[in-house]
């Protein structure tokens, strides 16, 4: 693929689809080289992890106090042991993908951001002129996908970039 590519955005998550597209787009995709005559930097890829919100990855709300209590409630230990959680999830998330990039020598940045991922994903494509994003696919079903939307699909149609979506190895095998 194009050899002129300044910064390649592969989002990862805790799938291992995630990881078998990073892997495709280290293979695969051509960044622009570092040349001493030239004003643009060399080609990097950026590897993006939305982190969901604490109270999304808690799934848990202490909730309101009734009768009259206070309506929002924070409970400082059960904040942190959740970000702190969080954090080790990210690590090991980011720890992973990087661990791959060293195997094929890549020039790498990392990106944490928290929020909606199919969201956030477009808003940093959008802020880094990104000129590709690579992601995988869990190859959700039809139903499923009404249901529980796709990322993947989302970013293809409001991403402002060109958009690769690898196909999970699993789902390849069984098609």
């Amino acid at each position: 693929m194009s050899g002129n590519l300044g910064c390649v955005v592969v989002s990862v998550d805790g799938n291992e689809g995630s990881m078998d597209a990073l892997r495709w787009a280290l293979d695969n995709i051509k960044l622009r080289p570092s040349s001493p005559d030239s004003t643009q930097p060399p080609g990097h890829f950026l590897i993006l992890y939305v982190q969901p919100p604490p109270s999304i990855a808690a799934g848990l709300n202490p909730g309101a106090i009734p009768f009259g209590g206070p309506t929002h409630l924070e409970v400082p230990a059960f904040t942190a042991a959740i970000e702190a959680h969080q954090k080790r999830i990210t690590d090991a998330i980011l720890n992973h993908a990087l661990q791959i990039c060293a195997e094929k020598k890549a020039n790498v940045k990392t990106q944490v951001v928290i929020g909606d991922p199919k969201e956030k994903i477009c808003e940093v494509i959008e802020n880094v002129h990104a000129d590709l994003l690579v992601m995988g696919s869990r190859a959700f079903g039809p139903i499923k996908r009404m249901f529980l939307g796709s990322v993947s699909t989302y970013c293809a149609n409001h991403a402002q970039c060109a958009v690769m979506i690898v196909k999970n190895k699993e789902a390849s095998s069984k098609s």
